[in-house]
């Protein structure tokens, strides 16, 4: 399926691969890009030849600096998305869209703003060297509410504070994002690519159900208690495993090969 401002393309390797693409406008999202995603994300989750989803930017100074907005718009197209009572960016967050494939995101430049609704809900982050996160809304008189909101499961209070209340004053470097845990591995730029498509492969390549019944328990395990978490495991141990699953892990054991594993 073809769309007008994202790029999707699933590989031999059962990984969708999915570019954000309006470089000539630093890859910012508008009314159109929101309900393709929203699409997008159905057409995966339907899709049981996709096991895994990488996210990336078309290359431009940024992965993405949020919501289209010019200077020239008129007060009801500036103020809709706050006097909607929706949450405006809710179509772009593949679990919010019921998506439950692993997804992992590859950021480069400047990650802005309502460029967080991708971050919220990816499994893993990876970035460049040259990557730098903040928030500019309260710099432009609008509340930061969504973004932060779901950016405090990924990153300490006190850190998606300092980054809301300063807006275009500070940015978050590559190198504090890796200190805090909001990326799992900072890379050479020209390198991101392939890392992220590194640990795409290797995920694709475990039986899909173990994976999305793995996924589902985490995320389940943030917004539970620790005992409520624990009291449905064995319910996500079930939808994670049968006979098939089994059997495939049996049988990789049993051939004595190895994975070739790396060290991070």
């Amino acid at each position: 399926m073809e769309f007008n401002t994202i790029l999707y393309e699933v590989g031999d390797d059962h990984v969708g691969t999915i570019t954000i693409n309006r470089p000539d406008k630093m890859n910012t999202f508008t009314r159109e890009m929101i309900d393709e995603f929203a699409e997008l994300w159905k057409i995966i989750t339907a899709d049981d030849n996709v096991k895994a989803v990488v996210l990336r930017a078309a290359e431009c100074r940024a992965f993405s600096t949020g919501a289209y907005v010019t200077t020239n718009q008129t007060d009801t197209e500036l103020f809709s998305p706050y006097l909607s009572g929706e949450d405006p960016g809710v179509g772009l967050s593949p679990k919010t869209n019921h998506c439950w494939k692993p997804v992992i995101t590859a950021v480069h430049g400047m990650c802005a703003g309502g460029a967080f609704y991708w971050l919220n809900e990816s499994d893993i982050i990876i970035c460049s060297e040259d990557a730098e996160f903040f928030d500019p809304h309260v710099t432009y008189g609008m509340t930061a509410a969504f973004e932060p909101i779901h950016m405090l499961q990924k990153m300490p209070f006190h850190e998606i504070m300092r980054l809301s209340l300063l807006g275009n004053h500070e940015r978050l470097s590559a190198k504090r994002a890796y200190e805090i845990g909001l990326v799992s591995e900072v890379v050479p730029a020209e390198k991101l690519h392939a890392a992220a498509q590194w640990a795409a492969d290797a995920i694709a390549a475990a039986p899909p159900l173990a994976i999305q019944g793995t996924l589902r328990a985490i995320w389940a395990a943030r917004e539970l208690s620790r005992s409520q978490a624990l009291s449905l495991g064995y319910a996500f141990v079930g939808l994670g495993t049968n006979r098939e699953t089994l059997q495939h892990g049996q049988a990789a054991f049993a051939s004595g090969k190895r994975v070739k594993w790396r060290l991070r």
